[in-house]
This record gives C-alpha cells, sequence and structure tokens, in this order.
C-alpha cells in the first residue's frame, strides 16, 4: 500500500498541510494512526483527488469523443509565421498548444482569454521516482 507523507498530498491536491490535516480529521482522507510522522493513504488520496476533479465541469456545449478537457486561462500566444504557440494555465497545469496561425486569430485567442484545451492522445507516458518500483 503506497503511503504519502502529509505535506506530499497537500502539494497532490494543490491545498496546504493544514487543510490535508483537517481532510483527515473530518474521515474523508484516509491516514495512519501510528507512531511516527501521519502518512496518508495513496488509495485514499487518488480517490478524493478524482472526486474533486469532477467540481469543475467543463462548460462548452460541444460533445466530444476526447476525454481530457483542461479549462483554463490563455497565459501567452506567441505567433511566428504560420504557427501559434498557445500557453493555457488549467489550475496548477501548463498546457502548451501549437496550432495554426489562422486559427489563433480565428478564435480571438489573447493573453487572459478562457478557454480549454482539448487533448486526445495515442501515446501518453508515465514516470515514478525509482523508489515505488
Amino acid at each position: 500500500m503506497t503511503q504519502l507523507r502529509v505535506s506530499d498530498a497537500a502539494a497532490l491536491l494543490g491545498v496546504s498541510d493544514d487543510t490535508v490535516r483537517r481532510l483527515i480529521e473530518r474521515g474523508e482522507l484516509a491516514a495512519s494512526d501510528g507512531d511516527g510522522p501521519q502518512l496518508v493513504d495513496g488509495a485514499s488520496l487518488a480517490a478524493l483527488a478524482v472526486e474533486r476533479a469532477k467540481a469543475a465541469p467543463d462548460r462548452s456545449p460541444v460533445v466530444s469523443s476526447a476525454r481530457n478537457h483542461f479549462v483554463g486561462v490563455v497565459t501567452r500566444v506567441q505567433i511566428d509565421g504560420v504557427m501559434a504557440q498557445i500557453d493555457l494555465q488549467a489550475g496548477p497545469h501548463r498546457v502548451v498548444s501549437l496550432i495554426s496561425a489562422e486559427a489563433a486569430r480565428e478564435l480571438g485567442l489573447e493573453a487572459g482569454s478562457l478557454a480549454t484545451a482539448v487533448v486526445k492522445a495515442t501515446n501518453v507516458g508515465v514516470e515514478v521516482m525509482g523508489a515505488n518500483r
């Protein structure tokens, strides 16, 4: 069973250590009760993270086969020739998209625009720290 320090759980949820401790006290997050530092149960943390992610729905009226939608604010638009780089901040995640300059102009993208990054990938890599092996 994977267990994480309170500070690591807090960083993954994007909250403070105290918030994680309150979640444990309220029974919303499972943690060790033994001697030593309190450790958060990894499976419990994963379930809470999934539940919290549902709190920010994509309000787009478009139905799509892509399952990864990141609603956020455009932080940078860099147009160079026929291509444009669009940087979007979606919560703690920075998403970078390369689209045509024509599309960027047609969408009226500029810093501060609300947008949704839609990701449909056939190849997504996953990495873990060596200690998890």
